[in-house]
């Protein structure tokens, strides 16, 4: 899952897609003025010096929004792990009154940590995150960054799988 908490470079680049297909629009019209071949339109539009310099800006914005976004990887916890986990961050008795299966508080970060891999220089997964580097990112992001983060965790250990085998 990739995150990016930087809302000028997402409007960055929405901005630059809308020049580009601004450009593209101006382009076409310049190229029916010119009396431009139908089957050279194409080639015409995306050599159209608008179109050239907007989809430049657009590369530019679309590699500051990549710089921005944080990418992480989360795999399922064995079902003994997993239990374990809900086990050591269960609800207060508060939370559990309120039909939560865990406490809202403590298992987040617990999860992001115990489900967040990353390789290794060989390509080797290796355990990723600690308890503490999640909770300061759910601390620090965005409440909806914040969101998507656990929501992305939670939904990789709650997914049905259907693929027991060779049939």
């Amino acid at each position: 899952m990739s995150v990016c908490d930087d809302d000028a470079a997402q409007l960055a680049v929405t901005d630059a897609q809308m020049k580009v297909a601004q450009a593209r629009t101006a382009a076409r019209t310049a190229a029916a003025g010119q009396g431009v071949d139908d089957a050279a339109v194409d080639a015409f539009v995306e050599a159209h010096p608008q179109v050239v310099i907007a989809r430049s800006v657009l590369a530019t914005a679309e590699q500051a929004l990549a710089d921005a976004t944080v990418s992480l990887t989360f795999r399922a916890l064995p079902r003994p792990a997993w239990e374990a986990l809900l086990k050591a961050h269960a609800p207060t008795e508060e939370q559990a009154d309120h039909g939560m299966q865990y406490n809202v508080e403590t298992f987040p970060a617990a999860l992001l940590a115990a489900s967040h891999v990353e390789r290794d220089e060989t390509g080797s997964e290796v355990d990723g995150m600690t308890v503490e580097d999640a909770q300061v990112l759910l601390d620090e992001w965005s409440d909806s960054d914040a969101k998507v983060l656990f929501t992305g965790a939670l939904a990789v250990n709650q997914q049905i799988r259907v693929d027991l085998g060779k049939g």
